[in-house]
């Protein structure tokens, strides 16, 4: 309970820097939304009022005093540009990504962990050098690249083999729900595949390593197969070690959707966050980038409460150096 207490209050005092270092990064770049709003060729004096009637015009101190407040209470404020609740702006937008993260993440684990245990159990050096070939080619792939490639062959209309949407996101939303499964089909499969071959290259070196230590060579000692010995010993010992670099690549995949959502046109909220940011739609910009930050700080949280709790040689560790 101590280490949570204690990685609990290290989260909120993260998440406090953060919001500091977002606001004030945001504060410096060039242009504001009043100017945007009114226009470019708009008198300096319709420009000022803009500025009054959003706020702009307080000290830096008192605008992220509001920010705060306002967070405390769960409310992230209200689009400069739009008027519209940010909060249902952004649980719209988190609809469609956090469903494509979650199959993106299937595929990966799929990908990753079956091919990782493989290459661990292949002994034919041809089919080891191809494990070892997707594992180098695969992560290196760059997501926009690999996505124009799916959509080259699987996408309607102009795919060699038309079979998924390329392009948008059912009006509907999941109320259509093979229509928004299959739209989020191609990205997924972009993200996942690419960090698919990077959990590979890790799955099989930590397997690796417990074939080398011995651990697997006692497990077939008491009469299991190799492939038992992998498959129920070596991935339970090797278990806190994917749990960390899983919850990573869930919270990379989170900023890689960016790139996805645009290349598929999905309104996501790496697609808004874009658009929020070149409108200079500062409030929505430096809540979305908060929520996003806290998601990363909530996952690593997680993993690091999982990352304990599978090894007990931590727990040890930290009793006896105290």
């Amino acid at each position: 309970m101590r280490f949570v207490i204690q990685r609990f209050l290290l989260f909120v005092a993260a998440l406090l820097a953060i919001s500091v270092v977002i606001f004030a990064a945001l504060r410096v770049l060039p242009g504001d939304v009043a100017t945007v709003m009114a226009g470019l060729n708009s008198p300096p004096g319709r420009v000022a009022r803009l500025r009054a009637q959003m706020g702009l015009d307080k000290p830096f101190v008192a605008q992220y005093g509001d920010w705060m407040g306002g967070l405390l209470h769960g409310d992230f404020g209200k689009s400069l540009l739009t008027g519209r609740s940010i909060t249902s702006t952004v649980a719209m937008r988190a609809s469609i990504t956090f469903p494509l993260i979650a199959l993106g993440l299937v595929v990966a684990l799929v990908v990753g962990l079956s091919l990782g245990v493989a290459a661990t159990l292949a002994t034919r050096p041809a089919a080891r050098s191809c494990f070892h070939f997707f594992g180098i080619v695969g992560g290196s792939i760059p997501a926009l690249w690999g996505g124009l490639l799916l959509i080259l062959l699987f996408s309607k209309g102009t795919g060699l083999i038309g079979i998924f949407p390329s392009q948008g996101f059912p009006e509907g939303g999941w109320h259509d729900f093979g229509g928004a499964l299959a739209s989020l089909v191609l990205p997924a499969l972009t993200v996942g595949i690419i960090d698919g071959a990077s959990l590979m290259r890790y799955t099989r070196s930590a397997l690796g390593d417990l074939l080398s230590s011995g651990y697997l060579d006692q497990a077939m000692a008491c009469g299991y197969t190799r492939r038992q010995a992998v498959l129920k010993v070596g991935l339970r010992l090797a278990m806190p070690q994917l749990v960390s670099v899983v919850g990573l690549m869930f919270a990379g995949m989170v900023t890689g959707v960016m790139v996805i959502e645009n290349l598929f046109a999905l309104p996501g909220i790496g697609s808004g966050l874009v658009t929020d940011l070149g409108n200079r739609d500062l409030i929505a910009v430096q809540s979305e980038l908060f929520m996003l930050a806290a998601f990363f700080l909530a996952v690593g949280f997680v993993v690091d409460v999982l990352h304990r709790l599978l090894d007990p040689r931590l727990k040890s560790s930290l009793e006896g150096g105290r």
